[in-house]
């Protein structure tokens, strides 16, 4: 049977206080005697709780502002000593060290205060805890003898545990804690090692506002705690895990409202179709199926959107993921329901939405957080490459019209809106629109007159006058050609071939109109 300890004496110092009284109460019930600082020492109090100043422990005060508190050798000691070791014993009771059987400590909230717009260079170093990570790592080396606690999600659990057990814990519950502890304060160095590398020095003094540097880290420095465990990868012969970022937005942090357990599969497709979906303003939904938009459309609701969408290519959308832009109606979730779906991502859903959706017992709801990821991160064998996401966009006034023909205003809306589907299908892709409505997608095909084959076969719609957008330059007029018979009247590209010359005098000659973007989309 694994060796039990009774907590006695527990030292608590945090900067997130929720829980803390019912937590401390808890201990308080068991004859614990409490030991606390500053702001937790005074919240444990106005809540009737008896408490002991670290001071008092000590005998030397609290001191440059804060600074200077648990820093002692009767903190440390306490924590620290092994109960078995005869000498440690003879140390500490030598110097009236008595013992801390718990660590109740979060930190400083420093990500959180180093992110606020126009935080001063002082106040993001004040908020580098020392104290409290060199107590966690204190009670975590010696979980042995001592409980680290450093998560207010645990107070529960540990309540009843030392309910069940006449006020102790067990061996197994103490170093599930201390592995926790070491994750922490990991992540924690990790978020300081990142924020000063990018932070220019104070040449102008302390309190002036901190200034950020842009350039890639000399190490990539990761933390991103588990989520969860997934049934399987992408195949079921493959393992599989959700990491979270902390930032609870995107879908990592999705809130699930009903159905099944999200697939790595599903999680994929969702992240597509949601990064889709927030390209536009207007009404938009995104149907997926493997990553690829198998139909996309704005409209003047998000029913009206997603009719536009269905009708794109209603074979594929069978088993497909679906992103909103917008909350789901109770009319566009009737339809939806019509349709076998995986899962549906959405900023919300109506009462009366998730009603008619209850039905589907096994159809995935999701309401997601819009992240701003600055950089996306892509694993090679023995290495990571990281770049900048993929935020470029064009406006109508960023074109360039190198025909002779200049697109109408109309063709001109639709050419910018496959242009910004295009952005989001795989390589090399050939995008067919029209009026805010895909009807025809190439994707991930080996040649780009292909691609343009394949994304007119695909059209169930007719492509008379429509647009066509590819996510790269035509090195030849072939596809240009190709996009043409299909029924496109005008097309957007990033240009930049060396026969750019040749590929507008055969637009010229087919009679359509050509915009440049100066700017390539792959997807990989």
């Amino acid at each position: 049977m694994s060796r039990s300890i009774r907590i006695a004496r527990a030292l608590l110092s945090v900067t997130d206080k929720s829980g803390l009284v019912e937590f401390a109460q808890a201990l308080a019930g068991h004859g614990v005697e409490l030991i606390s600082t500053g702001g937790t020492a005074r919240a444990l109090r106005e809540a009737g709780l008896a408490v002991r100043d670290i001071a008092d422990l000590t005998g030397f005060p609290e001191m440059l502002d804060g600074r200077v508190k648990t820093l002692h050798p009767k903190v440390h000691g306490g924590i620290l000593y092994r109960r078995e070791d005869a000498r440690h014993r003879e140390q500490v009771a030598a110097h009236g060290i008595q013992p801390i059987d718990m660590v109740v400590v979060n930190l400083y909230a420093f990500a959180k205060a180093a992110a606020r717009p126009g935080v001063e260079f002082a106040e993001v170093v004040e908020n580098i805890d020392i104290g409290g990570p060199s107590m966690v790592r204190s009670a975590a080396k010696n979980f042995e003898d001592v409980a680290i606690v450093t998560s207010p999600a645990d107070y529960a659990a540990l309540a009843e545990e030392l309910a069940a057990n006449q006020g102790s814990l067990s061996l197994e519950t103490r170093w599930r804690l201390a592995q926790q502890a070491f994750a922490a304060t990991a992540a924690y160095d990790t978020a300081i090692a990142n924020t000063l590398e990018r932070m220019e020095p104070p040449a102008g003094g302390m309190h002036q506002a901190a200034a950020f540097a842009d350039e890639f880290p000399q190490a990539l420095r990761l933390a991103y705690p588990l989520a969860q465990s997934l049934r399987y990868g992408e195949n079921p012969h493959q393992r599989a895990a959700l990491y979270q970022d902390g930032s609870g937005t995107g879908v990592a942090a999705a809130e699930q409202l009903q159905g099944k357990e999200l697939s790595y599969n599903n999680l994929v497709d969702l992240d597509a179709c949601w990064a889709l979906a927030q390209e536009f303003h207007e009404p938009m939904v995104a149907i997926i199926k493997h990553t690829n938009p198998c139909g996309a459309a704005t409209g003047s609701d998000i029913l009206d959107a997603y009719r536009k969408a269905l009708v794109a290519d209603p074979v594929s959308a069978f088993g497909s993921v679906i992103g909103c832009n917008r909350e789901v109606t109770g009319d566009a979730a009737e339809e939806m329901a019509a349709l076998f779906v995986e899962a549906i991502a959405a900023p919300g859903f109506t009462a009366e939405a998730r009603a008619r959706f209850a039905v589907k017992k096994n159809l995935r709801l999701v309401i997601v957080r819009p992240s701003a990821e600055k950089r996306v991160i892509k694993h090679v064998s023995g290495g990571l490459l990281l770049q900048d996401a993929d935020l470029g966009r064009v406006s109508a006034a960023e074109v360039k019209a190198v025909t002779k023909r200049k697109p109408t205003p109309e063709e001109l809306v639709s050419l910018l809106f496959a242009w910004k589907v295009c952005k989001h299908v795989k390589s090399n892709a050939i995008v067919y629109a029209k009026n805010g409505q895909t009807l025809g997608v190439g994707a991930g095909q080996m040649s780009r007159v292909d691609a343009a084959k394949f994304g007119a076969m695909k059209a169930v719609l007719p492509l008379t006058d429509c647009v066509a957008a590819s996510d790269a330059f035509f090195p030849f007029p072939d596809g240009l050609e190709v996009v043409a018979q299909a029924g496109a009247t005008a097309v957007i590209q990033p240009g930049g071939s060396v026969r750019d010359s040749d590929v507008i005098a055969a637009a010229d000659e087919l009679g359509l109109a050509m915009v440049f973007t100066g700017m390539r989309h792959f997807r990989h």
